[in-house]
């Protein structure tokens, strides 16, 4: 073997020798904490626990094991931290037996452990952390088969301790929340989702000379568009109309109203209902125009209404039908 062909053999074996010490050298990086849909809290779940699908948590169904979350508002850590004394909860049948106080990452928070007896005779482990973050009280429930080893005090206290937060919900996430698909948003942005039920969307003005427009203060949006669906529905002509005309009186931030047409109309080859006002803004006075589209079928009932200002109702019009088409029920 050449003298160089030997050099060449030994610096490379003592860089592989220090790369393994290297990467020796560093922990396994930490698992990422896990948001279930839609939830601005989230942990990493213990091993064997997944995110459910009909509850803000995790669940180990072979195990009867799962963690409950919560979001409640900034200004709620006081008035739940009164609810969580001993005989408060002794009587909702938890037993205490450890209380503390504990600094998260997020805040401060207090750890409940104890134990309870469901009705069907089972014991159960139980651990209620209560956690002051910036900007929302977390309240997270964890329970457990007594005789379960797979979730120690420690694996349990572990996930706990890596509670997080995120500031936002990606829009295409709550938007699986929904029991109908939007395929044209038609350019208005997602301001709030009510999982399960309805969407609210706006379509505010940025520009510069809004603030000193005396009749048009800067929070004051273009246009706005609830969509709802709801099981159920009447199938008759009546029931419809009446159906409309209540669901029309009951939309908020409007007054003044003078309904200028209010029909029945076909839409997408279904029973459908289209009510159209004038109108002005609750707050503010300022002239809108207001249209609600109903669309009964399949054993449920979409209700869409479209808000905006007078001066620019023409083009809203259009992007709100355009919208109203793009939908479709799941």
């Amino acid at each position: 073997m050449t003298t160089t062909k030997a050099s060449f053999i030994a610096a490379a074996t003592t860089l592989a020798t220090y790369f393994v010490m290297a990467l020796l050298a560093f922990p396994a990086l930490a698992a990422e904490p896990v948001f279930p849909t839609g939830s601005h809290i989230g942990l990493v779940p213990p091993p064997g626990m997944v995110a459910a699908k009909t509850f803000p948590g995790f669940v180990d169904a072979d195990k009867k094991a799962a963690i409950l979350m919560t979001a409640l508002p900034a200004g709620a850590y006081g008035d739940v931290e009164k609810t969580l004394t001993a005989d408060a909860l002794k009587k909702r049948g938890i037993t205490v037996e450890k209380r503390e106080s504990l600094q998260l990452a997020i805040g401060d928070a207090i750890l409940i452990v104890g134990t309870q007896v469901a009705p069907d005779k089972t014991p159960y482990r139980k651990w209620l952390l209560l956690a002051d973050a910036h900007n929302l009280t977390a309240m997270v429930s964890v329970q457990v088969p007594e005789q379960s080893k797979a979730f120690s005090n420690a694996v349990v206290r572990a996930a706990l301790n890596s509670l997080a937060l995120r500031v936002r919900v990606p829009d295409s996430e709550l938007l699986t929340m929904l029991p109908f698909t939007v395929g044209d948003m038609a350019g208005f942005r997602l301001a709030n989702v009510i999982p399960g039920r309805a969407m609210l969307l706006i379509d505010r003005p940025d520009y510069p000379h809004m603030v000193a427009t005396p009749d048009l203060p800067e929070y004051v949006y273009d246009a706005r568009c609830t969509i709802l669906a709801a099981p159920g529905g009447p199938t008759d002509r009546d029931g419809q109309s009446n159906f409309a005309r209540a669901a029309f009186a009951a939309i908020g931030g409007i007054k003044d109203v003078q309904i200028t047409m209010a029909e029945p109309v076909r839409l997408d080859h279904q029973d459908g209902f289209e009510t159209v006002a004038h109108a002005k803004d609750a707050a503010t006075g300022v002239d809108l125009m207001v249209v609600q589209w109903l669309r009964f079928g399949n054993s449920s009932v979409l209700q869409m209404v479209g808000i905006a200002r007078a001066a620019i109702w023409d083009s809203e019009l259009a992007r709100l039908r355009s919208m109203r088409a793009s939908i479709e029920l799941r």
